[in-house]
């Protein structure tokens, strides 16, 4: 009897050993996981580093492209398009205007009442649709053809609040936001898709006889007197109500710049110098690189896997389209390496741009004790539940690093723009002001990356300089914006001047 007992005491203490081993093991498994996973973020964190010395790098090297974009066709990545804009609003603009805002997988149509002279924007109404996603690699005719059916609908629904001077033909500003060039201010040859469109007969094609084309055929009488990028038509909005606005910056889906230039500062430029002395500069800065970007494995894949390999190098490591996606490769070669959600990589996580943005922004603000919102997100998009809060602030910490590179290094561009502009520093007995016009939705509705692109600015500038500069949110400026510069470079201007 006391062998039998003994005999189990031993089985039971060498099964409790043993799973005590497995524990252990499983422990030490797991911890070798943990291990692994911080080497991947510390890896991440150190290729992301954006110092204050390599800002200053970068603001540099966005001067010199600048230079470079303005000398020659070609000269630059940076393609420093000429806008043809040369009469910015100054506010006395009158009349019925309408826009038509073609940017992404929407477009909006709008119409402004314009009172003149210290009335600014008397009315305004405006119309979204979104455009099915076959007409974004369909034909030229269908996509234009869809816009101008729409656009007849809303100009059909014109109110009593809307008057058109009599005898006038209506007038419209097509923002279009993908790369032209352009050849006046109502003409421009698009040069390439961007943001998922694809059609390819309407590449080398003039853009605004396409619309007008297809505006005859839906039998609207409408004549397109401005043809503008939406950051072209950010800086106009933001002139109109502010004089001192001298730059525009756009930080959502995509990104862009546009800046007031001296007219005789453009080589390139081999027409007569405009009246004005002036001349609005669209320089598609997305497509900006330099060696001192701070790029990781991540982005090299990103950027070989897009639609547009090897171009908008900036834009791919600081707007919206990508911030979400970049955290997202993170995770899953995190998943793979060091199982970090568990034995099976989660099969959501796998998906290219799954995790867009506007979730990356709510996990990376989410102040809750016990990161409640950084996993509804998780379970929501990416289909993972049971995670530690241990792991939702590795995460958190992961959406910090790609904003913060990300707001950092458009700090940086803005500062290029300010040293091209000589407006990075203090003249002796001079009280310049210059304003900044930031629109998008990243920079709208992410605080954390607004924050700290501001943050950023002030750290370049110095005390003294920031104290002259200024950035400002300006609503809406490709939509407002476009009818404005419609307005200001109406066929009736010179009439309304005489």
């Amino acid at each position: 009897m006391g062998k039998v007992a003994v005999g189990l005491a031993v089985v039971c203490g060498v099964a409790v050993a043993a799973a005590a081993a497995v524990v252990v093991h499983r422990k030490m498994k797991k911890s070798g996981r943990w291990v692994k996973a911080m080497e991947i973020v510390q890896e991440f964190e150190e290729k992301c580093g954006t110092p204050i010395w390599k800002l200053r790098q970068v603001a540099d090297a966005m001067t010199v492209e600048m230079h470079a974009g303005l000398a020659s066709e070609g000269g630059s990545k940076l393609k420093m398009l000429i806008s043809y804009v040369d009469n910015l609003p100054t506010g006395n603009e009158k009349g019925l205007f309408y826009a038509l805002d073609l940017g992404g997988t929407n477009f909006r149509v709008l119409r402004v009442q314009l009172g003149g002279k210290d009335s600014g924007i008397v009315n305004q109404q405006f119309k979204e649709v979104s455009i099915p996603p076959s007409l974004m690699t369909g034909t030229s005719d269908a996509l234009f053809d869809y816009i101008a059916a729409e656009l007849a609908k809303f100009v059909a629904q014109e109110g009593t609040d809307f008057q058109l001077t009599p005898g006038r033909q209506r007038e419209l500003g097509f923002t279009f936001s993908f790369p032209v060039m352009q050849t006046s201010i109502a003409s421009g040859t698009l040069l390439r898709w961007t943001k998922g469109f694809s059609i390819d007969d309407t590449v080398g094609q003039d853009v605004v006889a396409e619309l007008t084309k297809a505006m005859e055929r839906q039998g609207l009488d409408m004549r397109v007197s401005a043809l503008v990028n939406d950051t072209v038509g950010t800086l106009a909005g933001g002139r109109y109500t502010n004089s001192d606005v001298a730059a525009a910056v756009i930080l959502g889906t995509g990104s862009n710049a546009a800046y007031v230039e001296r007219a005789h500062a453009i080589p390139k430029w081999h027409g007569l110098l405009p009246k004005s002395g002036e001349m609005v500069i669209n320089m598609e800065w997305g497509n900006f690189r330099s060696s001192h970007l701070p790029l990781t494995e991540y982005d090299h894949a990103l950027d070989a896997e897009s639609l547009n390999p090897g171009e908008q190098i900036y834009e791919k490591i600081i707007s919206g389209m990508y911030l979400g996606e970049i955290v997202r490769r993170v995770l899953l070669r995190m998943a793979e390496e060091a199982a970090f959600f568990g034995d099976i990589v989660p099969p959501k996580l796998k998906v290219p741009f799954v995790l867009r943005t506007p979730v990356m922004s709510a996990m990376h603000q989410d102040t809750s004790p016990d990161l409640k919102v950084v996993a509804n997100k998780l379970k929501d998009t990416l289909e993972i539940s049971n995670t530690s809060v241990k792991m939702r602030k590795v995460i958190v910490e992961l959406c910090n690093i790609v904003a913060t590179r990300g707001a950092r290094l458009s700090a940086a561009g803005i500062v290029g723009i300010l040293k091209k502009m000589g407006r990075d520093t203090v003249k002796v007995g001079e009280k310049q002001r210059t304003v900044i016009a930031l629109d998008g939705g990243l920079y709208e509705h992410y605080a954390e990356f607004r924050k700290c692109l501001e943050n950023t600015l002030g750290e370049l500038l110095g005390e003294e300089v920031s104290e002259s500069i200024v950035v400002e949110h300006s609503n809406d400026g490709s939509g407002i914006g476009a009818a404005l510069l419609a307005a200001s470079h109406s066929q009736y201007v010179e009439m309304e001047e005489s």
